[in-house]
Order: structure tokens, then sequence, then C-alpha cells
């Protein structure tokens, strides 16, 4: 940065090219709403496979519940930069090229499922077996306790783990986009890191804060409003 002041620096405005932040912020916003979509009805589908099978006592039920977590957890804890790099091959052929913002998808959902299947997990685990005890007790079927009881007993629960899934995603996005996913990742390292524009990084990481602030605030407003304790 040599001697210029910090100003100079960091608040040179002039340097952004606005219509480029534009479209970064809407690739950005592309990328988390269209995984999310997939994220969260994967991870239901998953944590609730995960919820079932951990119930029941058979031998077979305990496999494949172990199988089902060590795939899970496989995903989960690879980096994700390096799962991004690994399924190159897979997404080439899903949407024809590993560039772009279409192109992160398969990654942000391979790497962020898991994660909320774990936490769908949990909030069904949490839900009070008394009830579901009385339920059973009155002739329930198991899909009628799942979409009557431990569904809506999980709603604030579901919804706050759909808030930090979504605002890691906001970071996946960031990272995907140094390696040519888009957004505003990649505008903050490629127009303003590489070539010392830093005004450029400064605007693209308020706006990432924004629009997690954002997120945070309408996830926990929600939870509360679903919460009837």
């Amino acid at each position: 940065m040599g001697n210029k002041s910090f100003s100079e620096t960091y608040l040179n405005f002039d340097q952004i090219d606005w219509a480029n932040m534009q479209q970064a912020t809407i690739d950005t916003l592309f990328m988390t709403f269209f995984s999310m979509v997939l994220v969260i009805i994967i991870g239901l589908l998953l944590g609730l496979a995960l919820y079932s099978l951990g119930r029941k006592s058979s031998a077979g039920a305990s496999i494949a519940y172990n199988i089902v977590s060590i795939v899970s957890n496989a995903f989960r804890s690879t980096p994700f930069m390096i799962l991004m790099v690994l399924i190159i091959p897979f997404t080439t052929l899903l949407v024809g090229s590993f560039l772009g913002a279409k192109a992160a998808i398969p990654a942000l959902v391979l790497s962020a499922a898991p994660f909320y299947a774990r936490m769908v997990e949990i909030a069904f685990r949490e839900v009070s077996p008394g009830v579901i005890e009385a339920a059973e007790a009155m002739g329930a079927s198991y899909w009628e306790i799942i979409y009557k009881i431990v569904i809506p007993e999980s709603v604030p629960a579901l919804i706050s783990g759909i808030t930090v899934t979504t605002i890691s995603m906001i970071g996946y996005t960031a990272m995907a986009g140094a390696i040519g996913a888009g957004g505003l990742g990649s505008l903050a390292w490629q127009e303003g890191f590489q070539r010392g524009n830093y005004t450029v990084t400064l605007v693209a990481t308020v706006i990432i804060l924004l629009i997690v602030f954002i997120l945070q605030g309408l996830g926990d407003f929600l939870a509360k409003a679903t919460d009837k304790r």
C-alpha cells in the first residue's frame, strides 16, 4: 500500500465498478438461495433417516444408521475447497462447466446438506419422549407422529438450523469465488486483493456482512415467533 492514506486505500469509491458489484451480489444470493432450497430438502430427509434409524434397536437399523452417519460425516468434514475440486468432473457432467455460480451449487449442497441433516436429527431427538409415547398409546402411526408431533415441535430448532447453515453457506460461496464461482467472494479476491483495489474488497465484505445480519435477524425472529414455549 506504500504511503497511501487509509482513505486512499480503502475509501476510493471511484475505483468500484458498481455494475460488477451488483452482479456479484446477485450471484452470491443466487448460489445461496438455490443451494439452500436443496440443502433444506436433502437435510430434512437425511436427518429424518438418521432419527428414524437411531430410534430402532435392530441390528439392520444400527448398521444402516452407521453407514448413513459415516457418509454424512465424510462430506461434512471435508474442507469445502477440497470438496469443490474433487467433484469437478461430477460438476462438469451435471451443469456443463466447473466455472460460474451454477457450477458452485453441487459442492455447496454436498458440503452443507449433511451439516443441516445433523441439526435436523438433533432437533427431532429433543422432542419430549413423553409426548411421543402418549401419541403411540393413542394409536398414532409412525408417520402421524412424525408430521403431527415431531416436525411441529421441532420448527424453532429447524429454523435456527436453517439460519446457521445459510450463514455458513454464504461463507462457502465466498470461498467458491476464489476458484471461479463468481459472486462477492470472487470480486473481493480477484478485483480487490489481487489487483490491490482494497476498496472493492471492503465494499464486498460489507455487503456480505449486511446479508448475514439480515438473515440472522430474520432467522431469530421466525424462531421466536414459532416457539410455543
